[in-house]
């Protein structure tokens, strides 16, 4: 963590000899100031002058790629991290020799938890919260279609069946896809149910209450 110790007649004026010295900008330092400037007599004798800590925030992006970098050297896994950023959004693609397997899990409760843990570094102490998405060989976009398709599979088979019909366990935004996928498909509706990680979705008639 960059910190810089600074004087100047003002405040302001410290504050800016630091930015120039960091090589930084004011959205990403803290200040502490030390001592206020002082006039001394007739504005000549005994002046002080403004003392101020700065330190430069961590970047948030930077501490995400470390940790991921440094979580998978850990569990023996040889990866190459690429970064996308837009906006409060960064999306790291994670290219392993043969080990996606073990990225992924089953389900993707894999990376789903690496995916947390590094939004959870991401954001410590940072001042605006960034979003951390993780992929490993187009994971996100399969799983996304394999959804897609077993909603309205399911769905059908609600609607001519008219019997409800529970899917697998899915972490939340799986859930809001399933939701999303079928919010005009006539005749069903859908309802999540359980807790935790047996939080699921039942595919029921839209005239018949699920239990």
């Amino acid at each position: 963590m960059k910190k810089l110790t600074v004087s100047g007649k003002t405040i302001e004026e410290a504050i800016t000899k630091a930015l120039i010295e960091l090589d930084t900008v004011r959205d990403k330092i803290t200040y502490d100031v030390v001592e206020e400037p002082k006039k001394g007599l007739f504005g000549l004798f005994g002046s002080k002058p403004a003392v101020v800590n700065v330190v430069v925030l961590p970047d948030p992006v930077e501490k995400a790629y470390s940790f991921l970098l440094e979580t998978l050297t850990h569990i023996g896994i040889d990866s190459s991290i690429t970064k996308q950023e837009e906006g409060q959004t960064v999306k790291f693609d994670l290219t392993s020799n043969g080990e996606a397997a073990r990225l992924i899990g089953k389900r993707g409760q894999t990376l789903e938890a690496l995916e947390y843990l590094t939004n959870v570094v991401a954001n410590r102490e940072a001042e605006s919260y960034l979003k951390v998405e993780l992929d490993t060989e187009n994971y996100r976009e399969r799983r996304k279609q394999i959804l897609e398709k077993l909603a309205i599979r399911v769905a059908k088979q609600v609607k001519v069946t008219r019997v409800p019909t529970p899917l697998e366990p899915m972490n939340s935004s799986e859930r809001k896809l399933i939701h999303s996928t079928l919010q005009r498909f006539a005749g069903i509706r859908t309802v999540s149910e359980g807790k935790g990680i047996k939080r699921h979705i039942v595919i029921t008639p839209a005239s018949k209450k699920s239990h």
